[in-house]
């Protein structure tokens, strides 16, 4: 939508959805300190139009920029999310894995978001100070765009931290439960909506994050006090991608390995209670590791739920031998970035990282498609004799297959001493009578 050529452009930057009170008031705002700055006609960018799209209503005293990876959102690369998952009960006699595929997140979790396609939702408008920051971005032109007017105050720290593009956000969690099936069920309900209802999502992503783990342990401890029966624990690990910013949470030993050109990338760390960064923070909390298991009772140093067990979790704050806060590895994704890997324990029992990335490679190229892919994992898994539950999602980054890789030849450098040459001189004079 392109605004008049007039001294006014005002009128064809109304939004084309409703707003709240509030938002519309910041907007109409914050148009008219823009056009007011030197007076200069500014045409509306459709992207200024879509992005109204999302508003979540939040009222902040500061300006709060989001960890997006803001300073490469200009880059050429855009990842193009396409994700598949497969799950087998193995020889075990139930299945206790479960998990979550979700690309297009946002949607599928209740929060309204206009989008024009799948994996996409667009900025997102936290404040009416940055509502005023953001229109003053993308409705300024030239030097007018540094002006951001921040409760009557000029401010450009908040400038261009919002993206241009559709922002993608996926959520994709393997949960691997033990002694039932019950925790896990339990994670995959709350766990996703702990992260879409929390007010600061998706701006402060890795904080939010490791919060939904806490929360939903919490949650399903008061669930087991009116419910013995669900006594039970679970493993979890998610992978959040945010636009490019990749976050992956995990508590215990599932595990998600990054493709970069070929190589594998561990994203995460099994937290096995012999671990010597583990097993010191169980016995700071108290706790002690007996033949590889916490407190004699369990081979995960973290996991939710497992409230049951006595001594490995206390409800204050200083936690207990047993710990459901994930740890977080975060990278900023690029055009090499293939594909990731999450599998719980049973893939990984039989699969290397790097033996896993090349296997799901060679099946990529042949295939291109992630479900299949997932399925070839889970089956050479158990042509490998894994004696678990299966459960793997494989994840890609990009619409086309992997490339081939070219290996560079080595370089050797050979001398030859004087004597030698001197040898093959003579040897090759010869060869030429």
């Amino acid at each position: 939508m392109e605004g008049n050529n007039g001294s006014s452009g005002e009128s064809n930057c109304r939004p084309p959805i409703p707003l709240s009170a509030a938002a519309a008031a910041t907007t109409t705002t914050s148009f008219r300190q823009c056009f007011s700055i030197d007076n200069v006609p500014v045409s509306c960018k459709k992207t200024l139009v879509r992005h109204q799209s999302f508003v979540k209503t939040k009222t902040l005293d500061t300006p709060v920029k989001p960890n997006l990876g803001a300073e490469n959102l200009d880059a050429d690369f855009v990842p193009i999310v396409r994700s598949g998952a497969w799950a087998d009960i193995g020889i075990r006699s139930s299945m206790e894995d479960v998990y979550i595929c979700a690309d297009n997140f946002m949607s599928d979790y209740g929060l309204k978001n206009a989008t024009d396609g799948p994996n996409a939702f667009y900025g997102f408008l936290l404040s009416q100070s940055i509502v005023e920051a953001w229109f003053c971005d993308y409705c300024g032109h030239g030097k007018t765009s540094c002006f951001c007017v921040v409760g009557g105050k000029c401010n450009s720290d908040v400038n261009g931290v919002f993206c241009k593009e559709p922002l993608l956000c996926l959520l994709d969690v393997v949960f691997d439960g033990h002694g039932g099936k019950h925790a896990a069920d339990f994670a995959r309900d709350h766990l996703p909506r702990f992260i879409a209802e929390d007010e600061d999502f998706p701006v402060e992503v890795e904080r939010v994050i490791a919060s939904a783990f806490l929360q939903t342990d919490s949650a399903f401890a008061k669930a087991c006090s009116l419910d013995a029966a669900l006594a039970s624990g679970t493993t979890a690990l998610a992978a959040l991608v945010v636009g490019r910013l990749l976050v992956v949470a995990n508590a215990g030993d599932c595990r998600a390995v990054l493709c970069r050109r070929g190589n594998a990338i561990d994203m995460s760390n099994d937290h096995k209670p012999t671990c010597s960064k583990e097993r010191k923070r169980i016995e700071a909390s108290g706790g002690y590791v007996y033949d590889g298991y916490l407190n004699g009772l369990l081979n995960v140093a973290r996991a939710l739920g497992d409230w049951h067990m006595e001594g490995l979790k206390v409800s204050d704050s200083d936690g207990g031998p047993l710990s459901a806060e994930p740890e977080l590895m975060t990278r900023q994704l690029t055009e090499e970035d293939e594909f990731i890997i999450i599998g719980c324990d049973g893939i990984w029992d039989v699969f290397r990282s790097q033996n896993a990335v090349d296997f799901a490679r060679r099946r990529l190229q042949e295939h291109n498609d992630p479900v299949m892919c997932s399925k070839d994992l889970v089956d050479e898994a158990l042509k490998r004799k894994s004696g678990d539950n299966l459960a793997v999602i494989v994840v890609c980054f990009q619409s086309e297959p992997p490339r081939n890789l070219i290996a560079p030849r080595p370089r050797v450098h050979r001398s030859i001493s004087a004597d030698g040459l001197r040898e093959l001189q003579s040897f090759l004079d010869d060869l030429a009578k």
